[in-house]
């Protein structure tokens, strides 16, 4: 007689076992890389924001009342747009905050509420703010 060889039913709940507790080990640190990285990209996004309103304010003298004003605008000295593309929402999918005149006597105040999208929070809800 010829003998199957292949995996026990054991074998195979003990490898299910060590890919699950691997698993929890591992996925807690992935995920928390993501919401550093969000952090990161909507701080990127507003240093670009940033440049482009200092180009705009050197082309009209003023900041440009709202951020679509940097891509297009009826001002006579405008010579952009000053943003290759559409505004982008935060990483969170809601809209910058833009403030001009800004908070604490800034010219302007670009800013994200984070994940929650109210003001406050800690972690991944605190706010983003760039002057």
């Amino acid at each position: 007689m010829k003998k199957n060889k292949g995996f026990s039913l054991m074998e195979l709940m003990i490898v299910l076992i060590i890919l699950g507790l691997l698993g929890s080990l591992i996925a807690p640190k992935l995920f928390s890389k993501v919401s550093s990285s969000k952090i990161k990209t909507a701080i990127a996004q507003m240093q670009m924001f940033e440049t482009a309103i200092d180009t705009y304010r050197l082309d009209t003298g003023t900041v440009p009342p709202t951020l679509e004003a940097l891509r297009k605008s009826d001002s006579p000295s405008w010579d952009g747009p000053y943003l290759p593309k559409d505004i982008p929402l935060d990483p969170w999918g809601k809209a910058y905050i833009y403030k001009a005149p800004g908070d604490n006597g800034d010219l302007y105040t670009i800013m994200s509420y984070g994940l929650d999208g109210q003001p406050g929070g800690a972690d991944e809800n605190a706010d983003i703010i760039h002057k």
